[in-house]
C-alpha cells in the first residue's frame, strides 16, 4: 500500500510544479522545501524518536492536521513519550491510510505535507515493511480463527409463559355431568443450557417447571400446547446430544424425554410449539409427533439443502430393567421423514411411524389429542399401530400462509380379549396465518379441523359423532422478547353426544 501511495504522491508532486510556467512563487516554493529538506536529520540510526525529533514533531503535525490516529483507550494521544520505531512506524502507517483516502476522496491536502510524508516513508521503509507483512500475518491467523473457532462455554436460554384461562360448557365430556370449572393462572417456566465442544456439535439440556391441570371439562382436548405439569419443582425435560458425521449426517441421543418433532420438522411455521404458536394443543402440530416420549436415537441425512431423510426411536420405559421394558422390551416409537423444504417457511414431508404401547387403562397411542376412544381404542390393552401424516406449509406472501396436515392410523389389538381387533383412526387441520396483521411482527390465526376419531373398530365401539375444531388466535409483540397473545377455541361434540366445549384464554410470553 506505501508503495502505491508514494508514487501517487510523487505524482502529485510533479504534477503541482509542472503547471504553467516557473513563475516566481514556484521557484520561491522551490526553495522552500530545499530548506525543509536540509532542516531534516537522518534518524534511520536510531533507536527510538524522541518528542524533540524532526520526526516526532513532523508525525504529530500530521496527526493533529488530518486526525489520523484517535489516540489510546483512555482517549489520550501521549505526545510528550518516546517512541519505539516500529510504534511510530505503526502511527506513520496509519497516517498514510487516512492521507490516502483524503487523496482518493479529493480533499485538500498541502503540499509540505507530502513531501514530509515522502520523507518519512524513505526513513521508516523497513518498519512499515514489517509492519505489513505482521498486519498480513495477522490477518491470516485471524480468518483462520474464524473459520474454525468455537466456544465451550454453555448458552443460556430462558422463556416463561403465563395463562389466564377458563373453560366453558354445559357437561363435562367424560362424565355428562354439569360443567363445575373455575377460571385459573397456570405458568411454565423452561431453561435450556445450550453448550457446543466442537463448534459443530450441541448438548442441550432442559430444565422445565409447570402447574397445568390436563383433562378440564373431562376432555383432552382443552389442553394446552404448551401444557405439562411437574407439581412446581424443576425437572430435567431433555438431556441430548447431537453431533455431525460428515457434512450431511446428523446423530442425536437423547436420555429424557424424546419426541418425533426434536428430530423431524413438523412443517408447521406459524402454529407450531413455540411461544408465539398455537394455544391448543392439537392446534399446533400432527399427532405423529406426540405419541412417544422417553430415551431414544434418532438420525437425520440431507441429500441437499431442501431435501433431508430422517430416522428415530424412542423407548418409553428405557430406564426400567424389567420383563416388558428396556429399550426393546416395551414401549416404543420408530419413525422415518421425509422432507422438501425449499424455504424456511414453504415445505411438505411424509412421515410415518410404528408404535408399541403394553396395555393400560389410560394410555394413548396418539399423544392424547384425540377422543378417549382413539386415543385408547381397545380397553387399555396392549396395542400397535401405524402411522402415516402428510403435512405441509406454503408462505403465500408476506402477509398470508397456509399450514396443516393430514394423518390415519391404523391400530391393533395385541393382548386381551381384544386381541387382533383392529380401528381405524383419520385427523386432519389446516391453519390460516396472517403474519404483521395489524402490525410488523404481530400473528393472526385461524385454524380448523377434525381431532382423531376412531372409525371401523372391531369389537367394541366406535366415535359415532365427528368433532370439530376451531381455534382463532391473535399475537401482539410488545417488543422481541414479550408477546401477548389473546385468543380461544371451541370443540363440537368432544365426546361422542357431548356439548360443545369452550376455551378462552390470555397467553403471555417471555423469553431471554
Amino acid at each position: 500500500m506505501s508503495k502505491q501511495f508514494m508514487r501517487l504522491v510523487r505524482g502529485l508532486l510533479l504534477t503541482a510544479g509542472s503547471v504553467g510556467l516557473m513563475s516566481s512563487s514556484v521557484v520561491a516554493q522551490t526553495l522552500e522545501v530545499n530548506e525543509i529538506e536540509q532542516s531534516m536529520i537522518n534518524v534511520s540510526d536510531l533507536r527510538d524518536v524522541s518528542p524533540g525529533d524532526w520526526a516526532y514533531e513532523a508525525l504529530a503535525n500530521l496527526v493533529e492536521r488530518y486526525g489520523c490516529i484517535v489516540g489510546y483507550p483512555d482517549q489520550t494521544f501521549r505526545g510528550n513519550q518516546a517512541l519505539s520505531r516500529y510504534e511510530f512506524a505503526a502511527g506513520l502507517n496509519a497516517c498514510l491510510q487516512q492521507l490516502e483516502r483524503l487523496i482518493a476522496a479529493s480533499e485538500a491536502i498541502l503540499r509540505e505535507d507530502l513531501i514530509i510524508i515522502e520523507r518519512l516513508t524513505t526513513e521508516f521503509e523497513a518498519e512499515l515493511a514489517t509492519i505489513s507483512s505482521r498486519v498480513d500475518n495477522l490477518e491470516g491467523r485471524v480468518a483462520f480463527l474464524e473459520d474454525h473457532q468455537f466456544s465451550t462455554t454453555t448458552q443460556l436460554r430462558g422463556e416463561l409463559i403465563a395463562v389466564i384461562s377458563q373453560v366453558f360448557g354445559k357437561e363435562n365430556a367424560a362424565t355428562g355431568d354439569d360443567l363445575d370449572v373455575q377460571a385459573v393462572i397456570e405458568y411454565r417456566s423452561r431453561l435450556n443450557f445450550l453448550t457446543s465442544f466442537s463448534g459443530r456439535d450441541r448438548l442441550r439440556i432442559r430444565l422445565d417447571s409447570s402447574n397445568f391441570t390436563f383433562g378440564r371439562g373431562g376432555s383432552n382436548f382443552t389442553d394446552f400446547n404448551f401444557s405439562g405439569n411437574t407439581g412446581g419443582f424443576v425437572q430435567i425435560r431433555k438431556a441430548e446430544y447431537r453431533f455431525p458425521v460428515g457434512d450431511n449426517a446428523q446423530v442425536w441421543v437423547n436420555a429424557v424425554n424424546m419426541t418425533f418433532d426434536d428430530v423431524a420438522d413438523p412443517i408447521a411455521p406459524f402454529a407450531g410449539p413455540t411461544l408465539d404458536g398455537a394455544i391448543s394443543y392439537f392446534g399446533a402440530i400432527s399427532p405423529i409427533y406426540l405419541n412417544s416420549t422417553g430415551a431414544g436415537l434418532a438420525f437425520s441425512y440431507n441429500f441437499t439443502d431442501a431435501v433431508s431423510l430422517v430416522g428415530y426411536y424412542s423407548a418409553g420405559n428405557a430406564d426400567d430393567p424389567t420383563d416388558g421394558n428396556g429399550i426393546f422390551g416395551g414401549q416404543y416409537v420408530a419413525g422415518t421423514q421425509l422432507s422438501y423444504m425449499p424455504s424456511a417457511n414453504t415445505g411438505v414431508a411424509l412421515a410415518y411411524t410404528h408404535s408399541y404401547f403394553p396395555g393400560s387403562p389410560d394410555m394413548s397411542i396418539l399423544g392424547y389429542t384425540g377422543s378417549a376412544l382413539a386415543d385408547n381404542p381397545f380397553d387399555g390393552n396392549a396395542t400397535s399401530s401405524h402411522n402415516v401424516a402428510i403435512v405441509g406449509s406454503w408462505l403465500v406472501n408476506n402477509f398470508f400462509g397456509i399450514e396443516g396436515w393430514g394423518m390415519y392410523s391404523k391400530a391393533k389389538a395385541q393382548s386381551g380379549d381384544r386381541d387382533g381387533d383392529t380401528a381405524d383412526i383419520w385427523n386432519w387441520k389446516i391453519s390460516f396465518a396472517f403474519p404483521d396483521l395489524f402490525r410488523e411482527g404481530n400473528l393472526g390465526l385461524l385454524s380448523v379441523g377434525n381431532p382423531p376419531k376412531a372409525y371401523s373398530v372391531q369389537g367394541g365401539p366406535e366415535d359415532n359423532d365427528v368433532p370439530w375444531f376451531v381455534e382463532l388466535l391473535y399475537v401482539f409483540r410488545i417488543n422481541d422478547n414479550i408477546s401477548v397473545s389473546p385468543g380461544f377455541w371451541v370443540v363440537t361434540s368432544p365426546e361422542d353426544g357431548r356439548d360443545p366445549l369452550w376455551i378462552g384464554t390470555i397467553r403471555t410470553s417471555f423469553s431471554f
